[in-house]
């Protein structure tokens, strides 16, 4: 089974964006894959440990799904930019879905 590490923007969003993120996730679990939602990691202190908790996921996974706003949320970034160095297959969301 693939698994995929869900990312997207967070930081500054109502909610930071959780459910968007829980939507993608039962949205891929439907479709068969397994998946890696940092939304699910609880609460941290700052910024840079909620990285750490989703940089330790992004290296589990074997791609990446991304949500709208992606390329414009530095973490998000980072965990892409991540994943190409790893040489993980990176598609928008509804591309996994179809």
């Amino acid at each position: 089974m693939t698994k995929l590490y869900i990312a997207g923007p967070m930081s500054g969003l109502p909610e930071f964006n959780y459910p968007a993120f829980h939507a993608a996730d039962a949205q891929l679990r439907a479709a068969g894959y397994e998946t890696l939602n940092p939304a699910t990691n609880g609460e941290k202190d700052s910024w840079e440990d909620y990285m750490r908790a989703g940089i330790a996921q992004v290296i589990q996974a074997d791609g990446i799904a991304f949500l709208p706003g992606s390329h414009g949320s530095r973490g998000a970034r980072v965990e892409l930019n991540l994943a190409g160095v790893l040489g993980m297959e990176v598609k928008p969301l509804d591309e996994w879905l179809s």
